[in-house]
């Protein structure tokens, strides 16, 4: 490689402002607060849709879609949690694996815990 061209290339202006990518400052400080407060609320919220799915009764059988986006958004939290696994304190995890497994167990106690995914289904006398 020619000297001069290497010269050339050290005093060229930097497109990110003058600043060599060495003397740049990582982004990772003003994403790890974010990141610690899904890292609990993610489990809360999935230990939440769990003992609401197994305390609260259902009453009607959702349209077809509203239950396939449950399921699919389900297990979004429930692959979530491994990905955050790091950021979380144990115990909150293995509550959220429980609540996150009882969730898609629910859906197999019976045809109406399918379509519902509530352990609990009857209809309201009219």
């Amino acid at each position: 490689m020619n000297p001069l061209a290497r010269a050339d290339d050290q005093n060229a202006v930097q497109p990110n402002g003058g600043n060599s990518m060495a003397d740049q400052r990582t982004q990772t400080s003003g994403n790890s607060g974010r990141r610690a407060v899904i890292s609990i609320l993610l489990p809360c919220l999935l230990i939440a849709h769990f003992l609401w799915n197994l305390l609260t009764p259902a009453h009607e059988f959702p349209m077809r879609s509203e239950q396939i986006m449950t399921m699919v958004l389900d297990g979004f939290m429930f692959v979530g949690l491994f990905g955050l696994r790091d950021a979380m304190p144990k115990p909150l995890f293995w509550l959220a694996l429980v609540a996150g497994l009882g969730l898609f167990t629910l859906r197999l106690t019976s045809e109406e815990g399918w379509w519902t995914g509530h352990f609990v289904y009857y209809l309201r006398p009219r």
